[in-house]
């Protein structure tokens, strides 16, 4: 994909401080390579992978134990990174950027996906909202942290919609669903599940596709690791490449087999707290580069050219100028690994 961004935090008065403690702490013992076991952190998002996942198609690849930690948005599994609770886990490209401008010390080795349209801004029934203007003065519920909170802050600057006009509130997923149950927002920029809920009683304004395609700015999900948890444990990175590459190729090559009564698209319902009637619309809304794509420039190759590095430092640079982070650093490739991806597209 071209550009792919994520941002952080609210750049209006009383924004979010998204302070990660990087201190070092005692790195627990499923972090060690002699253990061969280890914590992956995982969202909600509607993907392939969550049918390996469900599985345990990784445990089978690699021998190692596997125990899989739900979070609730990328911020938090970038503290659990940090923090040495987990050793793997997924985020999008802003929590990404501001965990390696934080001093994190993480590697992306896997795009999950490219979201275009499976991220959304969608208004509800009779809020009188029918285009970006008319959200001054209305509440906004989205994750911090976010590649939904970055593309809401850009659309609202391209439409020239001052976001300080608009009431954004920090609310994770299952908040946002039961937010807009209670009738207590106007609009959600949200991702499936919830989006697909929100879509029964709301209209869509605008997709990150949308947003993508006017301002070249788009989005993806990731997969990081502790760059020690990489390094001591190269072959199972390996190995969980090797799952990720094939899971994403069972789908794009057969994708009339992905229905609703399946038993991927049940294992993917199981993880991810979706409708299984959902899952197979919500898997379209998505692209999934091939391992051969990510290992070319246009994702994780190419060093500092590398899209996804390129994209980390144009996403740094948007969050400092919002004042959510307080340095860009020189080099965004230093946070991007291409070597299990080269790896397996051979």
């Amino acid at each position: 994909m071209k550009s792919m961004l994520r941002l952080l935090a609210r750049p209006i008065a009383g924004a979010l401080s998204f302070a990660i403690t990087v201190t070092l702490i005692a790195t627990p013992a499923a972090a060690r390579a002699d253990t061969r076991e280890v914590v992956i952190g995982y969202q909600d998002m509607v993907v392939p992978w969550r049918y390996a996942q469900a599985s345990g198609a990784v445990e089978k690849a690699t021998g190692y134990k596997v125990t899989y930690r739900k979070l609730g948005s990328g911020a938090d599994v970038i503290r659990a990174l940090a923090s040495g609770s987990i050793q793997l886990g997924e985020a999008g490209s802003s929590p990404i950027a501001a965990g390696l401008s934080q001093g994190v010390d993480l590697s992306l080795f896997w795009i999950l996906d490219n979201i275009n349209d499976a991220e959304a801004l969608v208004v509800r029934n009779g809020s009188g909202v029918t285009r970006l203007a008319d959200l001054k003065g209305k509440t906004l519920g989205l994750p911090y942290v976010s590649t939904s909170h970055f593309h809401a802050l850009v659309a609202l600057q391209q439409a020239g919609v001052d976001p300080a006009s608009v009431k954004i509130v920090n609310l994770r997923p299952p908040e946002v669903a039961a937010a807009w149950e209670r009738g207590n927002i106007d609009a959600t920029y949200i991702w499936d599940p919830v989006l697909a809920k929100v879509k029964q009683n709301g209209k869509v304004l605008i997709t990150s596709g949308d947003v993508a395609k006017e301002t070249g700015k788009a989005t993806f999900d990731g997969f990081v690791a502790s760059r020690k948890f990489a390094q001591d444990n190269a072959a199972f990175m390996a190995g969980l490449v090797k799952v990720l590459a094939d899971t994403d190729a069972q789908y794009r090559d057969h994708k009339a087999d992905w229905s609703a009564g399946s038993k991927q698209v049940q294992a993917v319902a199981q993880e991810s707290g979706a409708a299984a009637a959902d899952v197979p619309a919500s898997l379209a809304l998505y692209a999934f580069p091939s391992a051969a794509e990510q290992a070319s420039p246009t994702w994780l190759g190419g060093g500092q050219q590398s899209g996804a590095a390129r994209s980390l430092t144009a996403t740094a640079q948007f969050l400092k100028q919002q004042g959510t982070i307080q340095n860009v650093l020189a080099d965004y490739s230093t946070g991007v690994d291409p070597r299990f991806v080269q790896q397996a597209a051979k």
